[in-house]
């Protein structure tokens, strides 16, 4: 320190000077630390959740509820990132490395078995949730022009003369899949060979001017682009193009369809801490909550809790749905049996992109 002076009196004051610019800067040094420190430890953690592609606005709804809730329960922020796409296309860009999934929630349960095959996941993964690791369901439905003008009730009325259907690509697509699958399985559980089946299949897919990648571009081009005169959809989709649409379109709900089982996973190989693979968990682990369940139904698919469906019953009515069984062994048979390299799709149709 600069001693001081009677002779010059300004030495004092430079010392005091000193002193207070070194107290203050000291100050400023421990308040920006415990800036520092708060802002880690309130910065949100993220997950990042692979989804298929019409799940854009369930998973919206849900993430606000689950963010608010994980802050208010135990202090801590988590911030939910969202990726969509057809449902097998982004199962194959997880297993590639280019999506860095925390979590999966996928169309097909043979979408997040992928993952198992190539090791991101353990033996035995979808015994870790409730429900076979399968918190809704849903199926397949028309949508069609308002007043139905093709008369369209049935899976052999979209085969009739001039009426075009929008599907999208069963190669990419979780709907394109069970849109075949559907169609398939409509004409064997009703007493048809599977020689009849085949050729229902092939003329479904005569009838499609084009096959889109994914759920909502087929949604877009039927009911905002007004292309075809029936879009085979996710019954959530369905019942969103009809709300939205004032009237333009109806839903129409065939005798029977497929049971749909979307299924989540959370990615092991991508969850590198125990804190990680905690939070991973107890989002998904939300999906099965009551709180979630109600949103799941609200959002226009078939929450896996039998007194929430019924609550929904008008919006989401019963229908005849029948399980994968009914037209392959299980759900990776019938990936390997229809989409599979040379399997069924290979010899049915062939590939229309717009």
């Amino acid at each position: 320190m600069a001693a001081f002076s009677w002779r010059d009196p300004g030495s004092w004051f430079a010392s005091v000077s000193w002193l207070n610019v070194g107290a203050v800067a000291a100050a400023a040094l421990g308040l920006a630390l415990i800036g520092v420190k708060n802002s880690e430890s309130f910065a949100p953690v993220q997950l990042l959740n692979v989804s298929y592609d019409p799940t854009r606005e369930l998973y919206r709804d849900i993430n606000r509820q689950f963010e608010a809730r994980t802050l208010k329960d135990d202090g801590e922020p988590v911030e939910i990132r969202q990726s969509h796409g057809g449902s097998s296309r982004q199962a194959r860009l997880v297993v590639s490395g280019e999506l860095k999934a925390d979590v999966v929630t996928l169309g097909l349960p043979s979408d997040v078995e992928a993952l198992h095959k190539r090791g991101l996941l353990p033996d035995g993964w979808a015994g870790r949730l409730p429900n076979n690791s399968r918190p809704y369901t849903s199926t397949i439905v028309f949508v069609v022009r308002h007043g139905n003008p093709h008369g369209i009730h049935d899976w052999p009325d979209v085969i009739k003369p001039g009426v075009e259907v929008i599907t999208p690509d069963p190669k990419s697509s979780g709907n394109g899949k069970l849109t075949a699958l559907a169609a398939w399985g409509a004409v064997v559980t009703r007493g048809g060979s599977e020689a009849d089946a085949r050729g229902f299949l092939k003329a479904l897919y005569e009838h499609a001017p084009f096959l889109v990648p994914a759920a909502r571009a087929a949604g877009v081009a039927f009911a905002v682009e007004r292309i075809g005169d029936v879009h085979l959809a996710w019954e959530n989709e369905a019942l969103r193009e009809v709300a939205e649409s004032k009237g333009d379109l109806e839903i129409v709900y065939p005798p029977v369809s497929i049971l749909a089982e979307p299924t989540v996973a959370w990615v092991d190989a991508n969850l590198t801490t125990a804190d990680a693979a905690r939070r991973a968990r107890r989002y998904l682990e939300y999906l099965f909550s009551d709180e979630a369940q109600e949103i799941i139904a609200q959002d226009g698919y078939r929450p896996f809790r039998a007194g929430i469906l019924k609550k929904y019953a008008v919006r989401l009515p019963p229908i005849t749905l029948f399980p994968v069984t009914a037209v392959a062994r299980d759900w990776d048979d019938a990936q390997q049996k229809f989409f599979a390299e040379n399997g069924i799709i290979d010899t049915v149709y062939t590939p229309k992109p717009r």
